[in-house]
């Protein structure tokens, strides 16, 4: 995909997310971080079937836009999801869960360029 591409799909994501009642969206660039994906998308549910409802959401709506080889993990997991849309990572929490990885404050700070390669 290209930049301007990706860039709209994060939007899209974002939308989808706070249409269905996800609670604090945030949005990393990863960039020039990893080279794991462009953009990773923290998200919280409030409860467990709100969680697993936002991620079968977001996974039906990227297959509407022809995405169609997105991976969704943690499927037995009742706290958490991440759903692997190729350039993006979409992360959705229960609150606790996300107080307890810290996910922004871990990929906000500045990495050094010979720990860039995953």
């Amino acid at each position: 995909m290209h930049t301007k591409e990706i860039n709209q799909l994060k939007k899209d994501i974002e939308c989808i997310l706070n249409d269905n009642k996800a609670e604090e969206i945030s949005s990393i660039n990863l960039k020039d971080k990893t080279s794991i994906a462009d953009f990773m998308i923290v998200a919280s549910g409030n409860s467990s079937r709100h969680i697993q409802a936002l991620s079968e959401i977001l996974i039906d709506e990227l297959k509407k836009k022809g995405i169609d080889n997105c991976r969704l993990e943690g499927r037995e997991s009742n706290e958490w999801k991440l759903i692997d849309a190729v350039d993006i990572i979409i992360h959705i929490f229960h609150p606790e869960k996300r107080k307890f990885y810290e996910l922004e404050k871990m990929w906000s700070e500045l990495i050094p360029k010979e720990r860039l390669t995953i």
